[in-house]
């Protein structure tokens, strides 16, 4: 029959009522056909995962969550909710969840964001702004218990190393469990990395010169010894970033006094400890879920506005945090010395204190601040490049973190090492070359725990958008007119140029001048691109 008397054929076919009736069917029986097919391919898979799992004596699932932190329990919820037909299970090195907050336990530890952005938006925060260690850990405690999340938790479960085969379509990972007694294998479809970015089980020092010769403890707040007495000794706090901020204040009432010394000024941005927005709609009787909301929206509109500020009008927002400090500290404090920085606001953590409780502090006489380079320690105390002497009985090292990437496990795809520093990030969650893994990477100016939603988000978004395909492996890849891309850096020095992150930048990824290629530590520009990402713009490779 020729095509064009097609159209006419079908439609006098169709005015048939017994035969309009049958063809219907046909084709519903091909699309139930087509879905039977589809599910009978899951199950076939399902059947494979089991039976390699049975062969090699490990535990299989679909997903693997590598850290019961905040970013891992957020990942746990969003699985839950976006993706209920997938198995996954989340495996800690520590022996409870809450990841640096149960981890660090030197005095006064707290929030350094407010908790309204910190927290879930999913699960509304009820207390003051900023919150305590404990408060946090009871808070995500209530989440684990309301949404059962304890039976996909495994404590004591630290991956040594992580393998893909191309072949089998998973990674295979070797755990040690309770206290490096036992070794075992699990294995998954994919693999989420949640453990943060920096090493949990020592913090940095420097290597000060004569250390060896100091009498007393040199403590780094990473690895707080829990029966340490600073009560009535002299304290020397190394560092003046918001470690420093937070424990100098906590400790001060107790002392015999405490300095801060510090190579060069931090900014730091002294805010009440109450919000008079929150405290108004609670006296209301407004339901929790409607105060954080609002207070949310007003905080990240507040830090919206103080973030372009750094970058357009900088002096401007200089002044105003240098006068914050006067305020507080009075016009006969050298404020030029001690809290005017050299360089441009929020290039570094702008360190929150509550209340200007650190101030305060040195307002009333118990701590100090000194600003200095050390010659060298001595046996009771340290010594200045400037010939000062500071005494100390106690001195505490708050000088960053040890970056590392992926928790410093070994990756290897396919037989061969990864090296994530060869790897582009493909919006800084997934790594070119690398399979079905995404890692959370925060924000350093905003909540680290927006970008960990957004990541949450995108990961199950992901995976559902695979099963749709009926496709099981997925690898970011540079597209032909991606090769060109000179590389930068992961975090660029001109954006944040924190000390923990220079020292090692060089360890991190790349990214490049193009979407996806882009991290931009930017979360307004960031809400718009990552829940609106092209899955099929050529850069995700499906198998």
């Amino acid at each position: 029959m020729p095509a064009e008397a097609m159209p006419t054929w079908k439609e006098s076919l169709l005015q048939q009522p017994v035969l309009s009736q049958q063809l219907t069917v046909c084709v519903y029986s091909v699309n139930t056909i087509t879905s039977v097919a589809a599910t009978m391919m899951d199950i076939v898979d399902t059947v494979e995962s089991t039976r390699l799992s049975s062969a090699v004596g490990t535990q299989h699932y679909d997903v693997l969550v590598v850290g019961a932190g905040i970013s891992g329990i957020d990942a746990a919820y969003h699985l839950q909710q976006n993706c209920p037909g997938k198995s996954f299970l989340m495996l800690d090195t520590q022996k409870e969840f809450g990841g640096t907050w149960r981890t660090h336990k030197f005095p006064g530890i707290r929030s350094d964001s407010d908790l309204f952005t910190f927290g879930y938006k999913w699960k509304p925060w009820s207390g003051v702004p900023i919150a305590t260690a404990e408060e946090i850990l009871n808070y995500l405690g209530e989440v684990i218990d309301e949404r059962g999340l304890s039976k996909h938790i495994r404590y004591s479960h630290r991956v040594k190393s992580a393998s893909w085969s191309g072949k089998d379509k998973r990674w295979t990972l070797e755990v040690e469990c309770d206290d490096q007694s036992e070794t075992r294998q699990f294995s998954c479809n994919f693999l989420w990395m949640c453990q943060g970015y920096y090493r949990h089980s020592e913090g940095y020092t420097p290597d000060f010169p004569g250390m060896e010769r100091f009498k007393g403890p040199i403590v780094h707040p990473q690895t707080w010894p829990e029966d340490l007495d600073y009560s009535g000794k002299r304290v020397v706090v190394i560092g003046s970033g918001a470690t420093a901020a937070t424990l100098i204040p906590a400790m001060a009432e107790d002392c015999a006094h405490i300095t801060m010394l510090q190579r060069s000024p931090t900014y730091f941005f002294a805010k009440p400890k109450e919000d008079n927005l929150v405290n108004w709609l609670r006296k209301m009787r407004l339901p929790e879920k409607w105060v954080h909301a609002i207070a949310r929206r007003k905080i990240l509109f507040q830090q919206k506005v103080v973030t372009r500020r750094s970058f357009q009008n900088p002096e401007k927002l200089r002044k105003q945090l240098i006068d914050g400090a006067r305020t507080y500290l009075g016009e006969d404090f050298d404020i030029a010395k001690h809290f005017t920085p050299s360089y441009r606001p929020w290039r570094q953590r702008l360190a929150v204190i509550p209340d200007g409780d650190l101030y305060k502090a040195i307002r009333a006489g118990k701590a100090s601040v000194v600003t200095d380079h050390i010659e060298t320690f001595t046996e009771d105390g340290i010594l200045l490049k400037s010939g000062k002497a500071l005494q100390a009985d106690i001195v505490v090292t708050a000088t960053g973190f040890n970056l590392c990437v992926m928790g410093d496990i070994a990756f290897v795809v396919d037989g061969r090492p990864v090296n994530f520093a060869d790897c582009w990030g493909h919006r800084g969650i997934m790594f070119s070359s690398v399979p079905n893994m995404a890692w959370v990477f925060g924000y350093l100016r905003a909540s680290w725990t927006m970008r960990a939603d957004m990541v949450s988000v995108f990961v199950c978004r992901l995976l559902n958008h695979m099963q749709e395909k009926g496709v099981s492996i997925v690898t970011p890849q540079l597209r032909e007119e991606d090769e060109d891309m000179q590389p930068r850096p992961f975090v660029e020095a001109d954006n944040f140029n924190a000390g923990y992150l220079t020292r090692k930048m060089h360890i991190m990824p790349k990214q490049g001048d193009r979407e996806p290629w882009v991290f931009s530590q930017d979360y307004y520009q960031e809400r718009k691109t990552i829940p609106n990402a092209d899955l099929e713009d050529g850069t995700l490779i499906y198998r």
